[in-house]
């Protein structure tokens, strides 16, 4: 088979190599072409010289095409993959820092709260421009396959505004189906699933074995677990008073409703601080910041370690791959995916953003009728599609009046903020990321004006409820093989076991 698959935002090092491992261990893509493209040349060299080894040691003749020159890798591309983080760590921080200052306190930030709604500013000004691209060079069937966040709002705008087929992709779901099997003492392929919701906030609304329900016990289930009653706490919870358990993890979902983070004093009730992902105060950000840091120096002894095999034991569970695969083999493919609902789940706006099961072949992706989810999970997905509806829209038409309506709504920021005070956090965040928010031009003008004029609401220098430091290499160096498995996996989140500190 012969078909071209651009990687766009290709310098992610943890997406681009486990993506493309996945990709060319499809016995039938081993003449397919692959190009890269990212913004940074230094990045791009990278991960190239180290993906382009992994191919020449299985054997492959493949040579990447490698440019800085994004239309020039999208040319005749049938698929995209998508990996961009628009402002790259420099944003992310502020993204963190910025609501820190008013009392807002995540774990992630790039999803919804306030550093989501505006990663989701910057990263659809860049995705417009992205699907233009797309339009103008790539194939008349290409499929857009984003891996980036804020994955509803992204695929979104680009499904709405950007005129590109475009399907988000993530790994929540397969992460709560190990857990539901390891609660029971099965194994995952022995447990059926149906999971159905929005992205980070999907419910398992059906599990079953051998024909035999799980969700009835499953919150004992939890609640027993000698890892999961301590790692898990705000999940558990969920499942407590909704219902159903929840895909993401404990520190993402905290995050996303109004009553785990709202009080300092009882954030540490809910999170566990062997790992991040528990809720750790800007973990996400402090993983990403060490996992670059670690690649940009420790990237010559990569080059001498084993390189990744192309055999299906070694192939992750991303979707993408599998994607792929169905409509180019014809091979059934069963996963989870985000698109436009139109209908699936009938008790969420039909113009969100879903997750949901769906079906690959030959003939494509199809996505079976779920019905309504249980009201409770319904409610809670529904609060978040308003906030990522408004900010869709703002981010589309610069209008930082929706923008400002978005942190208003939001859980998280509701919950802790005032209206004056979102009114002054978005100025700033407008400020801090004016290198990226071209569609905001006035509105940062104008927010410039009023963060000088003086009178402003006092804030605090404050690091949050349970924030660790960023590690320096010479502290990673101590434990090399969990610095290298940081900087190389797509999921930081993926041995939540090992302690990080």
């Amino acid at each position: 088979m012969s078909f071209k698959v651009a990687f766009v935002g290709a310098g992610s090092i943890g997406f681009t190599r486990g993506l493309l491992r996945d990709l060319l261990t499809v016995l039938e893509f081993s003449d397919i072409e692959i190009a890269f493209t990212d913004i940074s040349q230094h990045n791009l060299e990278m991960v190239t010289e180290l993906c382009q080894r992994d191919i020449r040691e299985n054997g492959l003749s493949i040579t990447i095409q490698s440019t800085t020159d994004r239309r020039e890798a999208l040319q005749d591309a049938k698929y995209v993959i998508c990996t961009i983080r628009v402002g790259g760590l420099e944003a992310f921080a502020t993204d963190v820092d910025i609501p820190l200052k008013y009392g807002v306190d995540q774990c992630v930030g790039d999803t919804l709260s306030a550093g989501g709604i505006m990663y989701g500013q910057r990263g659809i000004a860049e995705m417009l421009n992205i699907c233009r691209d797309i339009r103008e060079v790539a194939a008349e069937d290409v499929l857009l396959l984003n891996y980036s966040n804020p994955m509803a709002m992204l695929t979104w705008a680009c499904n709405v505004y950007g005129g590109v087929n475009t399907v988000g992709l993530c790994h929540g779901v397969q992460h709560g189906h190990h857990q539901i099997a390891e609660v029971y003492g099965l194994d995952k392929k022995d447990v059926d699933i149906i999971c159905a919701g929005i992205n980070h906030q999907t419910w398992y609304i059906q599990a079953t074995h051998k024909g035999e329900d799980l969700t009835a016990g499953l919150l004992e289930a939890f609640e027993k677990h000698p890892e999961y009653s301590r790692t898990e706490k705000v999940r558990i919870d969920m499942l407590r008073r909704f219902g159903y358990y929840s895909t993401e993890s404990n520190g993402h979902l905290s995050e996303y409703v109004p009553w785990y983070r709202k009080r300092p004093e009882e954030i540490g009730d809910w999170i566990d601080l062997n790992n991040w992902i528990n809720g750790e105060t800007g973990g996400y950000l402090r993983v990403c910041t060490e996992g670059r840091n670690w690649f940009e120096t420790d990237f010559p002894n990569w080059m001498k370690e084993e390189p990744k095999r192309f055999v299906p034991e070694e192939r992750s569970e991303e979707h993408g791959s599998y994607i792929i695969e169905g409509l180019e083999t014809g091979r059934v493919y069963r996963g989870h995916f985000n698109v436009i609902n139109n209908g699936i789940i009938a008790n969420l706006p039909d113009d969100a953003v879903i997750e949901a099961p769906g079906y690959v072949d030959r003939n494509g992706i199809s996505m079976p009728h779920v019905g309504k989810l249980p009201l409770g999970p319904a409610a809670v997905c529904n609060v978040s599609i308003s906030v990522q509806r408004l900010a869709v829209e703002a981010a589309i038409h610069g209008d930082d009046q929706l923008l400002r309506q978005a942190f208003l709504m939001d859980p998280l920021v509701g919950a802790v903020c005032n209206p004056p005070e979102i009114w002054q956090m978005v100025d700033e965040m407008l400020v801090a990321g004016e290198a990226w928010l071209p569609q905001y031009g006035e509105a940062i003008t104008a927010a410039k004006q009023r963060l000088t004029a003086g009178n402003l609401i006092p804030t605090r220098e404050y690091e949050g409820a349970a924030r660790l430091k960023v590690k320096t290499v010479e502290e990673m160096q101590q434990d090399r093989d969990a610095a290298t498995r940081n900087a190389g996996e797509a999921d930081k989140g993926k041995d939540r076991e090992k302690v990080q500190h």
